[in-house]
């Protein structure tokens, strides 16, 4: 137990992460019942500063919380004017027509947008409505209570803590931090949330359903040529390079301002040790379509995050004791679909209304049962329902199988609501999924060449990140040596690769090979937590406001 002394202020509810689950939650609450208490906690050194996605954004969350919307200047300026698909092969393109492809996957009536700058702008609707909004104050633990019959709760969380020194120690500046205590705790941390995964270990929140799975996405914001700029096209992309050493694909974004979004997608469950995730999406660039788009334009960002794409096996049970998980950090993707913004919005709207409901009854700290049962029975679970089986259609038997059957099930589920498939399990964690590198080849990747492709500390520097150096290593080896000892001589050591900042390096010192965590760099993307095959990293959040500081993601 610690002894160290803080304040406590109590809420109503304590909303952990300022994405768009977590800020649809609070302004729901607000406007169920102005007289609620919300405060709304974001680790990033302002709203928006570490949220990243592609994002193509469905607007059914936003019509539903906000419906004048429009009138309120929301941040949706570029609505999608043209869709394409196209496979890649390494010097050509075929493009995949949108005629045979189920409803669902229309980008009709949707928006490329950044969503931190959606983000920024649902903090202040949610502020103007009364909610506190604490940026650069990271949730680093939680807060447990037992009810009157000895149940264990969580009833609030700890944030602001600042000035630890490298070793854990109280520094000289050091601040405790506070005790934000709630009647009810919402976690919309994002994928892999570290509160979320201390709730979803102690609660067994994922017991009786498939292990949540993974990918990797990085994207660049290119200023291109105005003469190849298509404001409003959407391009999705597969194949090439990836081939049968990883699932996953691209997307390209015609923003306004004469700018893209240019992104890549690899799913984790790749098993080949020696794939370098970054220098797939690098190798991709120099593709005849991308680099004849890219040529005379320059990268202005860059940054990288892990996506949830286990879909509605994978969803845990989403209520405990004291709160509830939000949006990714439960994990409410459409894969085929690349989007899970209006699901987290969805969530938030439907965990406010049943904490409301529980208030206004007079409960405090218990299950959330109506909201569980609103995103499995409600728009969120048909949503990923329909989609359920693309992913491990495309896991089980790869590229071709997942364009044609999984095309073919998400047909039968639009139509006739049912699949010929049922509902198809996934396989191992994607960290068990890493095979053993004596049983592959390493992989040859071009070096970047500074004008398409960059080196990844280059890149990072793109991301605004910052970390105080002076703090602990918020990135946790359960053992020292296993790096050395075991992931080395039996996995080639993936965390050297998989990391798409350059945070892991095996250097040699004395002659011998030693591990070194460069956490500065590091994009909180939580691929080092998810991938490790030795499950030996904990990613930690660091103190308050440290990390990207991404602009336009």
């Amino acid at each position: 137990m610690s002894d160290i002394q803080r304040e406590s202020m109590d809420y109503d509810v304590v909303i952990v992460g300022a994405g768009p689950s977590g800020l649809s939650a609070a302004i729901r609450l607000k406007q169920i019942d102005p007289e609620l208490e919300v405060v709304v906690l974001e680790k990033g050194s302002e709203v928006g500063a570490h949220i990243l996605s592609g994002a193509v954004l469905d607007p059914i969350g936003l019509n539903r919380l906000l419906p004048d919307w429009k009138e309120k200047g929301a941040p949706l300026h570029t609505p999608v004017t043209e869709d394409d698909f196209f496979l890649l092969t390494e010097e050509k393109h075929q493009k995949i027509p949108n005629w045979p492809m189920p409803k669902l996957m229309s980008n009709h009536g949707n928006y490329i947008v950044s969503m931190g700058n959606v983000c920024r702008w649902l903090a202040e609707q949610a502020e103007e409505m009364g909610v506190e909004v604490f940026p650069g104050m990271a949730a680093s633990e939680l807060v447990w209570d037992t009810d009157e019959t000895g149940v264990e709760r969580v009833a609030g969380v700890v944030a602001g803590e600042f000035g630890k020194n490298a070793d854990g120690s109280e520094g000289p500046a050091y601040e405790p931090g506070m005790e934000l205590r709630g009647k009810y705790v919402m976690l919309g941390e994002g994928v892999r949330g570290s509160l979320s995964k201390i709730v979803m270990d102690r609660f067994n929140l994922s017991e009786g359903h498939c292990p949540q799975k993974f990918g990797l996405g990085m994207k660049e914001i290119w200023e291109i040529d105005p003469a190849k700029h298509k404001e409003g096209s959407v391009t999705h992309t597969m194949g090439w390079p990836l081939g049968s050493n990883a699932g996953g694909g691209s997307f390209i974004y015609h923003i306004e301002n004469n700018q893209v979004y240019i992104g890549f997608v690899v799913h984790l469950n790749y098993e080949n040790p020696y794939v370098f995730p970054y220098m797939e999406f690098q190798r991709f660039k120099h593709h005849p379509m991308v680099a004849d788009l890219l040529e005379g334009g320059k990268r202005v960002a860059y940054g990288a995050r892990a996506i949830s794409e286990g879909g509605i096996q994978s969803l845990p049970k989403l209520v405990f004791p004291g709160g509830a998980l939000l949006g990714c950090a439960a994990g409410m993707v459409n894969v085929p679909r690349i989007k899970g913004n209006h699901n987290a919005m969805l969530s938030g709207i439907a965990a406010a209304e049943a904490a409301a409901e529980a208030i206004k009854a007079g409960r405090a700290g218990d299950e959330l049962t109506g909201y569980e049962a609103q995103v499995r029975e409600g728009d969120i679970g048909q949503d990923l329902r329909k989609v359920r089986n693309v992913k491990p259609i495309w896991a089980k038997w790869g590229l071709t199988a997942s364009t044609v059957l999984g095309g073919f099930d998400m047909w039968t589920n639009a139509l006739f609501n049912l699949s010929v498939f049922g509902t198809m399990k996934h396989g191992k964690s994607d960290a068990a999924a890493t095979g053993e590198a004596k049983n592959f080849q390493p992989i040859d990747y071009p070096k970047p060449d500074g004008k398409l492709s960059f080196d990844r500390l280059t890149n990072v520097s793109f991301s605004f990140t910052n970390h105080e150096e002076s703090q602990p290593c918020h990135l946790r080896l359960r053992d020292d040596t296993v790096p050395i000892a075991v992931n080395l001589p039996k996995f080639a050591e993936p965390a050297q690769r998989y990391c798409p900042a350059g945070v892991y390096e095996v250097v040699e010192k004395n002659g011998q090979p030693e591990f070194v965590i460069n956490f500065q760099n590091c994009v909180h993307c939580k691929t080092c937590d998810i991938k490790d095959p030795s499950q030996n990293i904990v990613w930690t959040t660091p103190q308050g406001g440290d990390g990207p500081n991404y602009p336009n993601m």
